[in-house]
């Protein structure tokens, strides 16, 4: 093996020997990631249906407070890795570990248990409870996790952003960005040991998305928090430990 792919195996980026196994302090960890979906075309020269191949053996591993960058072309498949790691979505094969324990045999109940009160997701079209208010969406996932300090911590996530006008406001009566900025406190009330944030400052104006990068990287620094991010910001990107790239359903250094 070559220098180069031992380096990939140890950092746990793909690379020709594949991952070795899970180490302690690695709060994820991924192998043989596979990602099919079956389209409803047919192919007329087979007279079968075709598959379309996002994510072909990937591997990854992610230690306990890192920062890590995942930047591709679009369509690469950077959401649908995002949401294979967080248990939202299940992989055609391969391995995940989140914290410790496999996302493989979880039903969609088991995943969510598993997530509450560990993961926060920033999802790039926000993904808020249409009949909840800005200050209901933030608390829900704190009184899943069983917070008794729900709303205390949903306030205080709101002012944050900047939004502690607004909290009896619904989805539609707020803007984009303010919505964006909704589902980022939403990611921070729990104080999640990982956060998923897909695009976190796309939808947001230069000011306030100077704000919430400052807020990602200071959970990371003061809680250590685990963040991975998605990004087409190559500013945003560089401030992390590692830059990763998609391409051709695997990862690069």
């Amino acid at each position: 093996m070559n220098a180069r792919a031992e380096t990939n195996v140890d950092r746990g980026v793909d690379g020709a020997a594949g991952p070795a196994p899970e180490r302690a302090g690695e709060v994820i960890f991924a192998a043989g990631l596979v990602k099919q979906i079956n389209t409803s075309g047919l192919d007329s020269a087979e007279g079968g249906a075709s598959v379309l191949s996002i994510l072909d053996g990937l591997s990854l591993r992610v230690a306990t407070g890192e920062s890590v960058a995942i930047v591709g072309a679009s369509g690469s498949g950077k959401t649908t890795l995002l949401s294979l790691l967080a248990g939202l979505d299940l992989p055609s094969a391969g391995e995940i570990r989140l914290a410790g324990e496999s996302l493989t045999g979880l039903d969609e109940d088991g995943r969510a248990r598993l997530r509450a009160g560990r993961v926060g997701f920033v999802f790039q079209s926000f993904q808020l409870l249409s009949g909840l208010t800005a200050l209901e969406n933030v608390m829900l996932p704190a009184e899943l996790a069983g917070h008794t300090d729900a709303q205390a911590r949903a306030r205080r996530s709101l002012d944050q952003v900047g939004l502690s006008q607004r909290l009896g406001h619904y989805p539609h009566q707020l803007s984009g960005g303010e919505q964006q900025r909704v589902a980022v406190a939403r990611a921070f009330a729990g104080e999640p040991r990982i956060l998923f944030a897909d695009e976190p400052t796309g939808n947001l104006d230069l000011a306030t998305g100077q704000r919430i990068v400052e807020l990602l990287f200071e959970m990371n620094r003061a809680r250590g928090t685990t963040l991975v991010l998605v990004t087409h910001d190559s500013t945003l990107a560089q401030r992390c430990r590692r830059v990763l790239t998609l391409r051709g359903g695997r990862l690069h250094e």
